[in-house]
């Protein structure tokens, strides 16, 4: 139901279309407004169908009528001036789009082992690196909460003596202490959390003092 504005203004887009009819097309793509003659040398016709002029013009328009647009559009070739390499290159970004996938930075923890003279940081952990053994691999054992927690801060086994997880703490101190791995500060918050683990473990009698 149509309502009248108390304020005399008619905002409907009908009423929008009728009072600047300029630039309207109809079903067949022709500019029904278009006064212009066709731009095809000798013809008389109304010019109401646009081409673009060329590749690197495509905001300027000829005005054909709708036989020489159609004869124009036969003969349109984006790529007419294009060498090889450049049809190649303009391939290649149309397969991604123009967005090219950038390639990825190293992680604040492989700059860090790359410091130590170890190029994947998953080398400390052995042959199984690469292998995820599960939550459950560590429970061989019964340990109070704040052990267990501190066992797999460190990265270590319920199995481990003290002397061999206190290597597993040296280890990550050195990648984790600004003062160790070049005033990176950035994995402090994870510094803390191997102390809090190692002070958990030092004072425990659920491990054995020596190999």
């Amino acid at each position: 139901m149509k309502k009248d504005d108390p304020f005399g203004f008619d905002m409907s887009v009908s009423s929008s279309k009728k009072k600047n009819p300029r630039g309207r097309r109809g079903m067949s793509g022709a500019s029904e407004t278009s006064t212009r003659v066709c731009d095809h040398e000798g013809c008389q016709e109304a010019g109401k169908y646009r081409a673009p002029k060329s590749p690197d013009i495509l905001d300027d328009y000829y005005w054909f009528c709708q036989q020489h647009v159609r004869e124009y559009n036969l003969k349109w070739n984006f790529f007419d001036t294009t060498s090889e390499a450049e049809l190649a290159a303009q391939m290649d970004q149309d397969r991604v789009w123009e967005r090219p996938t950038k390639p990825f930075k190293r992680t604040v923890e492989e700059r860090a082992w790359a410091r130590l003279g170890v190029d994947d940081p998953h080398q400390v952990l052995g042959a199984n690196a690469t292998q995820n053994p599960g939550r459950g691999t560590t429970a061989g054992r019964k340990l109070p909460p704040t052990e267990r927690r501190a066992i797999e801060i460190l990265e270590a086994k319920d199995s481990w003596s003290k002397p061999e997880i206190r290597k597993a703490y040296k280890a990550l101190i050195k990648v984790l202490h600004p003062d160790m791995n070049g005033g990176d500060r950035s994995q402090e918050e994870q510094l803390a959390e191997v102390v809090w683990a190692w002070d958990q473990v030092k004072v425990s009698r659920n491990f054995r003092e020596k190999d």
